[in-house]
């Protein structure tokens, strides 16, 4: 396939700090890491707020504080998250967590402590006058979800929940939001008990990708697009979430879980209402966040008969990737040596609106996969009638959003081979960030910690988005568990079992990014 590749001109700065700087300020606030003696702190919060740091867009007033059991000092602390900004940060971006050091204290206390949580308004009411952090708090629950009760409960008890006088309270809920129907719903309850819908912020990294949030400018910033986005020209949609990785020591966690509620109840439901939303209002969260709540309640659950026909699961067996053996599912450690759990999951879904009625969507996601890539494919139809017959069947015209590892746009047509006779071959337009922009890509979680900083819901989940999304994923592990038959098996390092394809329906095959 040739490649014809398109270019801007390179700009030399940050994209993500060029659009915020100046337009979207941040309050002076408190952050307070509930959980930060874990790895997502040292690896993607702290590296991530000295990427913000960098680029200019923290307030001058900032503060964070580490809540979690361990007896650490401020010392200790301070060590460990300068380590993390070592290793996981953006280039440079050390210097700036040294400049800011003073402004990250630890304390301790159990979860369920409400004493300690008392201690921890007096802490904050010091850091305010000290630092200038005005009273506003964001609370960043990096927890085990089994902790989220007993937190919830004291910030309310304790009153910081409460926004008084012109300073917010907010809280940052981390996936997984519930394991069903039910759990997020009395976990969405527990959230209100303590928080106002518009001081929480559930947060899927995904949505911080530049690529995930491109679908919005692509479809609604430019005239060429939208008018084709619908069931007149596109044939169906593809969403892939492949992961080159096993379940490495996640093995209980996984067992519990399996891919459908791991991958695809959040990041592929997403992606996937961002693709077929109609145009919103306006780009506010509530606007947003209505016209993707509206897609997932035009996807009917699944009749548990009917589940078997329209998924296919499977886990991986032993097999070679990279030249190495890999172990199969039921080898990994915390594995039962008789598990059901799925490792692949391809489900085709029908979005039951006028725009989408005769188009169907199929996610995919798996691990130990030939290679790591998220990517959406919309594959348009073939032309009604095909004028040029030169003994080849041309592939459909593609526009491939892709969102990692290599982040860009690329659109799939037929051109004609230079010389006497009438060829046609496909050939690509590709949009790459890292050609197009240049500098370096900014963390999701930079884009994400500074909308909550400054109140922007827009690109986190709604209650009753969790909750459409589970009704739909609980349909399909009810059909799976009233059959009883066992997931299929793929090799590990290939790309899913053979039936998968058959799941497309004729003349469509997935795509091997």
């Amino acid at each position: 396939m040739l490649d014809l590749r398109a270019t801007a001109d390179a700009v030399t700065t940050n994209p993500l700090g060029d659009e915020l700087r100046g337009t979207r300020n941040a309050k002076p606030c408190s952050i307070v890491i509930l959980g930060a003696t874990g790895d997502l702190t040292k690896r993607k919060l702290v590296p991530s707020l000295m990427g913000l740091a960098k680029d200019g867009l923290l307030p001058a007033g900032f503060a964070v504080v580490g809540f979690a059991r361990r007896a650490w000092t401020d010392a200790n602390f301070r060590k460990e998250l300068a380590d993390g900004v070592r290793q996981f940060g953006r280039p440079d971006t050390s210097s700036h967590f040294e400049a800011l050091a003073d402004a990250f204290t630890f304390h301790q206390s159990d979860f369920g402590e409400a004493a300690g949580y008392a201690a921890l308004a007096t802490k904050l009411e010091q850091i305010d006058r000290a630092r200038g952090t005005a009273g506003n708090r964001l609370f960043y629950l990096a927890t085990p979800p089994s902790s989220y009760s007993a937190i919830l409960r004291n910030l309310a008890a304790t009153g910081l929940s409460a926004e008084r006088n012109g300073r917010f309270a907010r809280v940052i809920v981390e996936k997984p939001f519930g394991r069903d129907t039910a759990t997020a719903q009395a976990l969405n309850e527990q959230v209100r008990a303590a928080f106002r819908e518009r001081q929480v912020f559930r947060i899927d990294h995904y949505l911080g990708k530049e690529t995930v949030q491109n679908i919005l400018a692509l479809r609604f910033a430019n005239g060429i697009f939208e008018p084709l986005w619908n069931e007149k020209f596109v044939d169906h949609v593809q969403i892939t979430v492949a992961e080159s990785i096993g379940v490495g020591s996640r093995g209980g966690y996984f067992e519990e879980s399996g891919i459908v509620r791991d991958m695809i109840q959040n990041h592929l439901m997403q992606v996937l209402t961002l693709v077929a939303m109609e145009p919103p209002a306006a780009l506010t969260a509530d606007a947003v966040r209505d016209e993707k709540v509206k897609v997932l309640k035009a996807i009917r659950s699944f009749r548990p008969e009917d589940v078997d026909g329209a998924t296919v699961r499977a886990q991986y067996t032993h097999g070679s990737f990279a030249g190495e053996d890999v172990k199969g599912y039921r080898e990994e450690d915390g594995v039962a040596i008789d598990s059901m759990t799925e490792t692949y999951a391809a489900v085709r879904l029908q979005v039951n609106t006028w725009r989408w009625a005769n188009t169907p969507f199929f996610l995919r996601s798996a691990k130990r996969m030939p290679r790591r890539a998220t990517e959406v494919a919309i594959h348009f139809k073939q032309p009604p009638h095909l004028l040029f017959e030169d003994g080849k069947t041309h592939q459909p015209n593609v526009l491939l959003l892709r969102i990692q590892p290599d982040e860009g746009v690329a659109l799939r047509f037929g051109a004609k081979v230079p010389g006497p006779n009438i060829r046609i071959r496909d050939v690509r337009m590709d949009f790459r960030y890292g050609t197009a922009f240049g500098g370096e890509t900014a963390d999701a979680y930079e884009r994400l910690l500074l909308d909550a900083m400054v109140g922007d819901g827009t690109l986190f989940a709604r209650a009753d988005e969790v909750e459409e999304a589970w009704r739909i994923v609980d349909s399909i592990v009810a059909g799976w568990k009233q059959s009883g038959a066992r997931p299929e098996e793929y090799v590990a390092g290939t790309w899913g079992p053979e039936r998968a394809e058959s799941l497309l329906g004729p003349g469509r095959s997935w795509r091997k990014p």
